[in-house]
Formats: structure tokens, C-alpha cells, sequence
């Protein structure tokens, strides 16, 4: 089986409370202590990477983002799947290219841009292109921004998911959802759902995430800032010393 295949895979046949958990490393070390603690995949997320790099979230400029991908890929043997925003205005087909140029299995992509959200229709014929660009070597979550950059309506995540799925979507990603709403959206939506979920212990837990219908669970740049705050009291304390 490819990592490809594999990956696919984790998304389907879960059982309720047990969700597909990918922690979001942002370079090789990150990559490393998660496939290391036994996780059997990845999701790299842009707001990490662009924070490792120096660069705010949403700026970072492409061939930054791919080569810290790649980096990522080549550190673990496990499948990783990159968060390349809303695709960086490359043409389908080359945007496919240069995923697969990282080693990347699936990819995560917007349909906003710069907090404004894209027309959907024309979304979900970009995303078609990219499906038909791809074939079966890229797992496709559609990142749904109603709840992120919209009016919060659950009725309107459905219809997009609707459209995106049907042009072939893997799997949908509202980000940004409420909990009471998740199992309306669930019973809207074909297929797997993406959810975020934080660090700190504020909302549902990942089981009761998996409870309501969620299929896989990311972080965003959770882990890097958390990783912050470690190295930051790490600090203090040796500065303590002096």
C-alpha cells in the first residue's frame, strides 16, 4: 500500500470517539518527536511554518512553504499532509507538481482569501482541476471559512461541502465551527470532516470531538506555541540562575 493509500485509509471505517488525531510539526525536529510518539501521520500547518520562518501568517512566500514541507516529508517515514493555504494563486496543475515535488500525500486548501471568502462555485471548479491535476496520488481536504470569514451559517458550510465533495474533496474542514452546530454539519455532510481543536483544554475533548460526528483532528500552529511557551519558561529559568 502507498503512503497515499494509507492515508486515505485513516479516514475511513473510524469509530465514534476515536478520531484521526495528525499533529502539526513545522520543520524535521517537530516531524521527527511526532512520528517518534507513534502517530501514523502528519499535517503540516501554514501558521507554523510561517512562524518558524520568520514571516506572519498567510505571507510566507511559496517556495518557502514547499521546501519546509519537503523538509518535513524527508524527516519521518510516515505520510505527511501540507497545509498550503488557498493554493497561492498557482494553476492547478502546478500546484499539484510542486505537492508531489515534497513528498506530500494530501493537501489542505482555503476557500478564502486574504478573509474574504471565494465565490464557491468557482471554488469548487478550482478544486475539480486540482482533483483532475492530481488523480489519486493527493489526498484533498477543502477547508470550508463560513465560521472563519463568513456569517456562521451552518446551512451555508453544507452547500459548500456539498459542491467541493462533488468535485472531488476527500474530506471537508469548517473550520472554525461551534460545537452544538457539529452535528447539524455532520448530517449534512458527506464524508470525512476535519476539525481544530486547542491545547489548553478549553472545548470538547478529541473523544468528544469524535462523538459528535468529527473524523480527523488538527491543531494549527497549537504545537509550535505550545512548544514556545516551553522554551520561554526554559529560559526564564536560566536566566533565573544568572
Amino acid at each position: 500500500m502507498s503512503k497515499v493509500e494509507a492515508f486515505r485509509a485513516l479516514h475511513h471505517g473510524r469509530l465514534p470517539g476515536d478520531p484521526l488525531v495528525l499533529p502539526g510539526p513545522w520543520d524535521a525536529v517537530s516531524a521527527r518527536v511526532c512520528a517518534e510518539a507513534g502517530f501514523p501521520a502528519l499535517a503540516t500547518p501554514s501558521a507554523g511554518i510561517a512562524a518558524s520562518l520568520g514571516h506572519e501568517d498567510g505571507s510566507t512566500p511559496p517556495d518557502e512553504m514547499f521546501a519546509a514541507v519537503a523538509r518535513v516529508v524527508r524527516a519521518v517515514d510516515v505520510p505527511v499532509s501540507a497545509d498550503v493555504e488557498d493554493g497561492y494563486g498557482l494553476a492547478p496543475k502546478e500546484l499539484v507538481e510542486r505537492l508531489l515535488e515534497t513528498g506530500a500525500v494530501g493537501c489542505n486548501l482555503e476557500d478564502s482569501h486574504g478573509g474574504e471568502l471565494k465565490d464557491p462555485r468557482e471554488h469548487a471548479d478550482w478544486l475539480a482541476e486540482v482533483r483532475a491535476a492530481a488523480g489519486d496520488l493527493l489526498f484533498v481536504n477543502a477547508r470550508i471559512d463560513t465560521f472563519a470569514h463568513g456569517d456562521g451559517d451552518p446551512e451555508r458550510a453544507i452547500e459548500r461541502a456539498a459542491l467541493y465533495v462533488a468535485a472531488g474533496a476527500d474530506c471537508v474542514y469548517p473550520i472554525g465551527a461551534p460545537a452544538d452546530v457539529l452535528p447539524l454539519l455532520r448530517s449534512g455532510i458527506q464524508g470525512p470532516v476535519n476539525m481544530h481543536a486547542r491545547l489548553d483544554g478549553a472545548g470538547p475533548s478529541l473523544t468528544e470531538l469524535g462523538e459528535l460526528g468529527v473524523t480527523r483532528i488538527t491543531f494549527g500552529p497549537g504545537l509550535l506555541r505550545r512548544s514556545a511557551q516551553a522554551l520561554r519558561a526554559t529560559t526564564d529559568e536560566l536566566r533565573g540562575q544568572r
